[in-house]
């Protein structure tokens, strides 16, 4: 099977790093193809130019390859901070630029501007890992955890991802390494979980 990894921090060698590494390293033990991004890295450029918007726009060639490589993956592993109930721009921007009507999505030829896509996305399944400095309780009583309906139901769901599971870590700043491993040996399971052995 083929896996797209995206890791959206900008530190070098932050604990989202370490998610996404242990991800891959599995996905691999396991015999899958990853094709693993850090948008950081790379210097994934997020603003969607105005030429870009139309379904059929031309589209530069590290974009291009970025669309491709999605539409081909049999699964998805997403791994960033919670910043503000949000992942980070780089990230938010890779969705506007990647995740293109034609590539993710599309809207049927009667549409009237409902709004209801028919997904294109070839994966079966996408996990999303996240790291937060919030308490679980308070993230989910006070902000009512805006990721689970960002990633679960505004993306994967929209563009026909059947299975989507999503993981928040924390509090990552009063953590312990022994939480930090057994934290990663939840990667480790959920990930095997998803995408088992070829």
């Amino acid at each position: 099977m083929k896996i797209s990894v995206i890791v959206a921090h900008p530190r070098e060698g932050s604990f989202n790093h370490a998610i996404a590494d242990m991800a891959a390293d599995t996905l691999r033990l396991a015999g899958h193809e990853v094709r693993f991004h850090d948008l950081y890295a790379e210097h994934f450029d997020p603003l969607l130019p105005d030429a870009e918007i139309a379904r059929n726009a031309p589209l530069p060639m590290g974009i291009a390859e970025h669309c491709r490589e999605v539409s081909e993956a049999d699964g998805i592993v997403i791994v960033h901070p919670n910043w503000w109930g949000m992942p980070p721009a780089i990230l938010k921007g890779w969705v506007d630029r990647i995740l293109r009507p034609g590539i993710a999505y599309r809207f049927a030829e009667t549409d009237t501007g409902d709004g209801v896509p028919d997904g294109l996305l070839n994966a079966r399944a996408a996990v999303v890992f996240n790291t937060s400095n919030t308490p679980k309780a308070r993230e989910q009583e006070i902000f009512g955890d805006p990721l689970e309906r960002l990633w679960k139901d505004c993306i994967f769901s929209f563009c026909g991802v059947p299975i989507v599971r999503r993981r928040m870590f924390g509090v990552i700043v009063t953590s312990t390494e022994e939480q930090r491993k057994a934290w990663l040996a939840e990667v480790r399971e959920i990930t095997r979980d998803l995408f088992p052995p070829v």
